[in-house]
């Protein structure tokens, strides 16, 4: 008969504490695997087995302790209805199996994923964030029956209080647990039923922002500005963006001569590979011929990638799009400095300017097909940050008495 139970092993690791090991007995013959847990030898019970309430996380400790020895119980009496090896070695080798299916088990395996599949952006976002989790945790793990409303409230509270970080910014935490919450899901690794996100639970919603881009005017202005070359190159890398309806930076910088054809411009969108074409702007054409045909490498119109190597090689040129991507702007806020301007202005500011500009000038249908959204409800929510007309009106009819 095998024995399943919890020990506390007698050395401390290096933060004085000490680990708790999942212990099983059999034939006499002794198997231990840690739960990735550790306490102060004051706060256990050893008689009981249990952590004491002097923790101040002993409930949550205590319930994955009792979940721990019952998993590791099941599994030996499936394992002797099946007529297994029951050996204490073999019954670690079926429980340790399981440890793969903690929080951070699968979010290494999901972060992984994004570098395999070339998403560096998101993967440098997410990263630091599941970090952030762990370190609010004391660098433990958890299982996802564990992550519960409450715990997500207080990591919110965490984040917002020890960082200063935005409501924004801090939901953005919660959508990457949820993310991989879900996928374990998918995979079979846990059950909906602790499901922690939803209607009465933990709720995903943004806080409004404001999107702010550069009117008419301000737009004219950069136009007839007479610059040096790095910041020329900004200036005009932000102006094919805003010229072809606020076009991705990362899609600007992978232009290619190619991709002109008969007076338009064919190109699939790198962020959900729509593919489509674009008349292009005679402003865009006299742009164009400050960068002559044949002078940089891979056909490349701009020469921010031409060093790359291997441009199928994602993973890698996404990094360096954002190292390109962060020289522009550091030229463009000289530039503003130029204009004497107040708001921001970065590459991205070339997307809110088009639809600033567009803004009550262009049906949604239309902005629909140039933003390349599936979905029109994408369009209108995206440019409602800048219709603005409707409003004014009503407040003049208003307030002119």
């Amino acid at each position: 008969m095998a024995s399943v139970s919890i020990v506390l092993r007698k050395t401390p690791n290096k933060e004085g504490k000490h680990n708790l090991y999942l212990r099983i007995i059999k034939d006499r013959k002794i198997s231990q695997t840690s739960i990735g847990h550790s306490i102060l030898l004051k706060d256990w019970d050893g008689a009981k087995q249990i952590v004491k309430k002097s923790h101040p996380n002993s409930a949550r400790l205590n319930n994955l302790i009792a979940k721990k020895v019952a998993e590791a119980t099941d599994k030996l009496v499936e394992m002797e209805a099946n007529n297994t090896d029951t050996s204490a070695k073999a019954i670690k080798k079926a429980v340790t199996a399981s440890k793969d299916r903690t929080f951070f088990k699968q979010a290494e395996l999901y972060l992984n994923q994004l570098k395999a599949t070339g998403k560096f952006n998101q993967r440098s976002a997410d990263e630091p964030r599941v970090k952030k989790f762990k370190t609010f945790l004391k660098n433990e793990d958890i299982n996802f029956s564990e992550i519960s409303p409450g715990l997500l409230k207080n990591f919110k509270a965490y984040l917002i209080g020890t960082f200063g970080i935005t409501e924004r910014t801090a939901v953005n935490h919660l959508i990457v647990i949820r993310t991989i919450y879900n996928r374990a899901i998918a995979d079979g690794i846990t059950d909906r039923k602790n499901y922690p996100f939803g209607k009465g639970k933990t709720v995903i919603k943004f806080p409004d922002s404001l999107k702010i881009g550069l009117n008419a005017e301000e737009v004219k202005l950069l136009e007839e500005l007479d610059l040096p070359s790095g910041e020329n190159h900004a200036r005009n890398l932000w102006l094919v963006s805003f010229y072809f309806a606020g076009m991705r930076i990362s899609d600007v910088l992978r232009l290619k001569w190619s991709d002109f054809q008969n007076d338009r411009l064919y190109y699939t969108m790198g962020k959900n590979l729509k593919a489509g074409s674009l008349k292009v702007p005679d402003k865009v054409l006299e742009i164009l011929k400050q960068y002559p045909q044949g002078s940089n490498a891979h056909d490349l119109v701009f020469f921010d990638l031409a060093k790359m190597p291997d441009l199928s090689k994602l993973y890698e040129v996404q990094s360096y799009i954002k190292s390109r991507v962060r020289s522009c702007n550091d030229y463009l806020k000289i530039v503003a400095n130029k204009m004497g301007l107040t708001k921001a202005l970065s590459m991205h500011i070339a997307r809110h300017t088009f639809a600033q500009i567009s803004a009550d000038r262009i049906p949604a249908n239309v902005l629909q097909k140039l933003y390349r959204h599936t979905d029109i409800k994408t369009t209108m929510q995206y440019q409602s940050n800048f219709m603005t007309k409707m409003t004014d009106d009503a407040l003049e009819a208003v307030i002119n008495l």
